[in-house]
């Protein structure tokens, strides 16, 4: 097995590149620390090929596993958050992340939970068609294995100061990509570990999800304001390579969101349109199940934003909801 790509960025920070599926590839994770003691920050999705490559960066950066003190967890997310009570069971470390993150976790796999129910519910109430709709809970049930054993947590608060390589990190929760979100910042060598609350290249996804943010657009904008007001001279985010540019990268995420919102009520303006309508004609036709799953709960996103702000109406036929422009 070839050792995942490690990259030193300073003398107290590792980005090491996990894999996890197509299209993303990998996930950053950090090792934050120095000769005697080191975190985690999202250690990816769990799976054997991702335990023995942990297995390996620690070997080839001669850390030893009693030298780990904690895992911090940006968001619940399997690919950031899979591994750490793997992690946990073999050290004892604690497990950090926010309350609202990890009650999320717990509405996404819990004993007795509903959320692959409830999500295949809300797609076919928004014009999903049933053949699409039927192959999903197998689909998100295939998730838990990258999750399973579930950590024992610990709870970080908003604004908490947590200390990390010898450094005090702010932590600034924010949601949206995901409710309960952290963003940790070190103000004094301006780093923002982001995870995936900006991306450079990239959009995070904003999803409506059942029981959860009902208003998730609107929480995500609202976060990329207050993320877009630190002085970041590099950010480290969860995918692709750490950036500079954090403050312009906010701007032009928050113009992505408002050109998507335009274009979406455009084609209501031409007739009304179901949310799985709306998904087809925004997003590509190709898409895996993985990734329409993503798309059409981003669109619902937006149409849901689209109704609070006044520029779109909901309105049921036969079970199915539509939307339509306000204009109308």
């Amino acid at each position: 097995m070839q050792l995942p790509e490690i990259t030193k960025l300073d003398d107290h920070i590792i980005q090491v590149k996990i894999a996890m599926s197509y299209p993303l590839r990998w996930v950053n994770s950090y090792l934050i620390g120095g000769t005697t003691a080191w975190t985690i920050v999202d250690p990816g999705p769990r799976n054997p090929e991702n335990e023995l490559a942990w297995e390996q960066v620690l070997q080839e950066l001669d850390i030893p596993w009693s030298a780990l003190e904690s895992i911090v967890l940006t968001h619940h997310h399997p690919d950031h958050a899979g591994l750490s009570g793997w992690f946990q069971e073999r050290t004892g470390i604690p497990v950090w992340i926010s309350k609202v993150a990890w009650s999320e976790f717990l509405r996404s796999w819990g004993a007795g939970n509903t959320a692959s129910a409830d999500l295949v519910e809300m797609f076919g109430n928004n014009g999903m068609p049933q053949d699409i709709t039927d192959l999903l809970p197998a689909h998100l049930d295939s998730f838990l294995l990258q999750v399973t054993p579930p950590p024992v947590p610990s709870f970080i608060l908003p604004g908490q100061a947590v200390m990390m390589g010898g450094r005090s990190w702010q932590t600034i929760e924010t949601s949206g990509h995901a409710a309960g979100h952290v963003s940790l910042y070190d103000p004094q060598h301006k780093l923002m570990l982001c995870g995936d609350a900006v991306l450079p290249q990239i959009s995070p996804n904003i999803s409506l999800v059942p029981e959860s943010d009902p208003k998730p657009l609107a929480s995500y904008l609202e976060g990329l304001r207050q993320l877009g007001s630190y002085e970041v001279e590099q950010a480290l985010p969860g995918h692709r390579r750490p950036f500079g540019g954090f403050r312009e990268r906010t701007i032009k995420l928050l113009e992505h969101h408002e050109e998507r919102l335009n274009a979406m009520l455009g084609r209501l303006e031409e007739q009304p349109r179901t949310g799985y309508d709306i998904c087809m004609s925004i997003f590509s036709s190709k898409l895996t199940l993985h990734q329409l799953r993503f798309a059409m709960s981003e669109t619902l996103a937006h149409l849901v934003e689209l109704e609070q702000t006044g520029r779109a109406i909901a309105i049921e036929r036969d079970s199915i909801i539509y939307y339509e422009s306000a204009k109308h």
